[in-house]
């Protein structure tokens, strides 16, 4: 089967994940300061949402901020942080009007009341929208996430109200951050980098990796619909193996 075939008869992912990589290096490449690089990437970030819904997809997810950001400069963390509470002061209405349902993924019991506070707003303000579900991992740590997924099952093991005998795959997806989202398909890391950086590890172990060379302040629509279509000619045969077109060709 040829790409073009395959590419015809692959729909697009339902869920896609970003880790928004290069905002740094972007400025840097043109002389500027690191914040107007995260400046555009805040752009960049909004012209994603709109892309994601105009081409069908139904959870969009990005890396915002990780665990391990808090050891970046001070004044960079408070810079990050402004532009979360500018985003969700100057977005949120204009994201509810579009039927987006925004969700947050990630450890809360250490952030300071206010930002609590906004990501509860963002999330119960948008509860009863149908369209694209936006999905910002913020404070995220995939091993985080699994960490506080076991703590919760060994208390409840610890207290009889699961026997630990049945604890299975099923039992630990049912606490992560992500419980009641599908596992995205597709994980796209702009800026050439080629590692997950602590991002989905549990929910991306069948997901196809797109690693796109473009910087994410520069990341469009022709960016994203390049991963998309890298995406509908990949094989996803999930360990199993795909039926041959020709009988004289056997399966590798």
């Amino acid at each position: 089967m040829s790409s073009s075939q395959r590419d015809a008869g692959v729909p697009n992912p339902t869920h896609v994940a970003i880790i928004m990589d290069g905002n740094g290096r972007w400025a840097q490449m043109r002389g500027l300061p690191r914040q107007e690089g995260h400046r555009r990437g805040l752009e960049a970030l909004r012209r994603t949402i709109r892309n994601a819904d105009a081409l069908g997809i139904q959870v969009l997810t990005l890396y915002s901020f990780s665990t391990e950001n808090w050891r970046r400069p001070h004044a960079e963390v408070s810079f990050l942080m402004g532009l979360l509470k500018h985003f969700v002061e100057k977005d949120l209405a204009e994201l509810s009007a579009a039927n987006v349902r925004v969700r947050i993924i990630g450890g809360r019991d250490d952030l300071a009341p206010d930002l609590r506070r906004l990501v509860e707003h963002a999330e119960t303000s948008t509860r009863a929208n149908t369209g694209l579900v936006l999905v910002i991992a913020f404070n995220y740590g995939a091993r985080d996430e699994i960490v506080r997924a076991a703590r919760a099952l060994a208390a409840d093991a610890a207290s009889g109200r699961i026997d630990p005998s049945v604890i299975d795959e099923a039992a630990l997806a049912g606490r992560l951050d992500t419980h009641d989202l599908p596992d995205p398909e597709l994980v796209i890391r702009t800026s050439g980098e080629t590692r997950i950086s602590n991002f989905l590890l549990w929910q991306a172990a069948y997901a196809e990796f797109v690693f796109a060379p473009v910087m994410w302040p520069d990341f469009d629509r022709a960016a994203f619909e390049e991963a998309l279509a890298q995406y509908r000619q990949r094989e996803r045969r999930f360990g199993g193996v795909t039926a041959p077109t020709d009988r004289s060709v056997g399966v590798a």
